[in-house]
């Protein structure tokens, strides 16, 4: 038998579908334009036209995109440096963080107050930079992957999911003769998936993401990745459009302006459609382990 609802209740639910809605629209009507707005006529977006749906159906700037060889290069590139160095992140964290997680460790205090000070107080930008240097990995592959090794941030969610494993685990485990390397392969890994995923998805997006450590470091066409190539057709479509308008009163400026936009619309929905593609296989356990450290005991 169905619970009837109070009056209160009722308005409480309501009001809070209300928020729901209006959350998902400020949070989803973005990604939906874009979308919209790549396949439609730029002169149509500009003019306030296309709000729903498109109109004036163009491909024009996905293949002024697709043609570029050098967007294959990278993508290429950019997975690479994503799935590599989203390895080398968890190959380093997850022991690094039950290291700090076991309490017979004594140093762990002094370690993590270390790592901490590291997240508010940097080197600094030069220092950085003279470092690459003096380690020649300039353009090269580990210039994305070594400075970006590790994340403390990521380190103390890791840390604390290892904390709350149940004690007697371990000392099961101690009785039956596991050492800590066995313990962390064949006990704390195995139940650490929630927490592993959510780090893939964060390290993950960090990579894909990394535009400045590229534009720093990297100055070989062959090695840029995705963002620095979009970057690239970005700029080069824009001086074309700004060009066209000098000293030009024909239209040719908005013509040239007119494909530019498009093919920056184009340019954001091919830089994110993969992570879009990945996420919903691993929603699961990242709704697991978010809440990480949220609930003490």
């Amino acid at each position: 038998m169905r619970k009837k609802l109070s009056l209160s209740n009722f308005t409480f639910k309501l009001v809070l579908g209300f928020i729901c809605l209006f959350s998902f629209i400020v949070v989803a009507y973005p990604l939906y334009f874009v979308v919209i707005a790549s396949f439609s006529s730029s002169t149509m977006v500009n003019q306030g036209q296309v709000i729903f749906r498109i109109k004036g159906f163009s491909t024009y700037g996905y293949g002024q995109i697709l043609k570029d060889s050098r967007i294959w290069i990278g993508y290429r590139n950019t997975i690479l440096y994503s799935v590599l160095g989203t390895a080398i992140n968890l190959t380093v964290t997850m022991p690094l963080a039950y290291t700090l997680s076991r309490r017979e460790f004594r140093l762990r205090r002094p370690l993590m107050a270390l790592f901490v000070f590291t997240m508010y107080f940097s080197g600094g930008l030069i220092p950085s930079y003279l470092l690459m240097q003096k380690l020649h990995i300039m353009n090269t592959i580990w210039v994305m992957m070594i400075p970006t090794a590790v994340s403390v941030y990521n380190v103390i969610i890791a840390r604390s999911f290892v904390e709350n494993l149940p004690a007697e685990l371990y000392e099961a485990s101690q009785l039956d003769g596991c050492s800590h390397f066995k313990y962390f392969y064949m006990v704390a890994l195995p139940l650490s998936k929630a927490v592993i995923s959510v780090l893939f998805l964060y390290y993950f997006v960090g990579h894909w993401n990394d535009y400045f450590s590229a534009l720093m470091y990297i100055n070989e066409e062959g090695m840029k990745p995705l963002q620095l190539i979009l970057r690239d057709i970005l700029l080069r479509n824009q001086a074309f459009a700004n060009g066209a308008g000098i000293g030009s009163n024909t239209g040719g400026g908005s013509y040239a302006q007119t494909y530019a936009d498009q093919i920056k619309f184009g340019a954001i929905i091919v830089s994110t459609l993969p992570l879009l593609c990945i996420y919903p296989f691993i929603q699961k356990y990242f709704e697991k382990g978010v809440m990480i450290g949220a609930i003490k005991g």
